[in-house]
Order: C-alpha cells, then sequence, then structure tokens
C-alpha cells in the first residue's frame, strides 16, 4: 500500500512540477528561463511532495514549527542528490532531442528515477524511527 501511495504522490508532485514549469515558460521564455522554469518547479513539487510525504507515507508530526523546519531542510537536503539526476536528465533531453516537449519527457523519467531514491534516503536519514 505505501508503494501505491508513494507513487501517487510522486505522480501528482511531478505534475505539479511540470505544471509550473510550463506556465513560468509561459511567462519568461528568454535567457536562462528553462533553469528558472526547472528551479520554480522543482520548489512547488518539493513542497507538495514533503507535505504528503510527512503526514501519509511516514506518518509523522512535527512536535513543533521548528521541528517541522528541520525536518524540511533534512528532506531538501536528502533532495539535493537526487534533483541532480532529475535536472540533468531533464537538461540532456532538451539538449539531444529537438522535440520542443522533449524536456518534459527527460524530466518525468528523472524524477521518477529520483522519487525511488528519495524514497529511501528520506526512510533511513529523514524520518527514521527511533525505538524508544
Amino acid at each position: 500500500m505505501i508503494a501505491l501511495k508513494y507513487s501517487l504522490f510522486a505522480l501528482i508532485a511531478t505534475g505539479f512540477n511540470l505544471l509550473f514549469q510550463y506556465l513560468s515558460l509561459l511567462v519568461y521564455a528568454d535567457m536562462g528561463s528553462l533553469y528558472l522554469a526547472m528551479f520554480l518547479g522543482t520548489f512547488v513539487g518539493l513542497v507538495c511532495k514533503y507535505s504528503l510525504d510527512k503526514k501519509f507515507i511516514f506518518y509523522h508530526t512535527p512536535k513543533s514549527k521548528t521541528h517541522d523546519l528541520k525536518k524540511f531542510i533534512a528532506y531538501t537536503v536528502t533532495g539535493i542528490f537526487t534533483t541532480v539526476i532529475f535536472w540533468g536528465t531533464e537538461i540532456e533531453f532538451n539538449i539531444y532531442f529537438k522535440d520542443e516537449d522533449a524536456k518534459y519527457i527527460g524530466a518525468v523519467i528523472g524524477l521518477s528515477i529520483g522519487y525511488i531514491m528519495k524514497y529511501f534516503l528520506d526512510k533511513q536519514f529523514v524520518f527514521k524511527r527511533v525505538p524508544q
């Protein structure tokens, strides 16, 4: 059941990520626009996925806003490596395939690989259950 929920939440976060990339590129399509769009999409996807994972995957209830912020920072740090995979794949598809939608295909592939890795990183380092 966790795999199904995690996959659904990954799809939701990916949808938000790509939607905000698309909207960003509609608003600004000049120098560096893809990188700006990727950053914006990543941030929106990160916040969305953290909220869903925290509550419905790892069943974590923060003790305070400070505690929640520390968890979010740890969640973000585990995402750095997976974001490099996602961004690298999206950029490579954008460079090597001349189709306008290739970057989105690369993003979906990169995000899929990243989310699989991220689950195990978060389970081990962010939401690790400490025996009481």
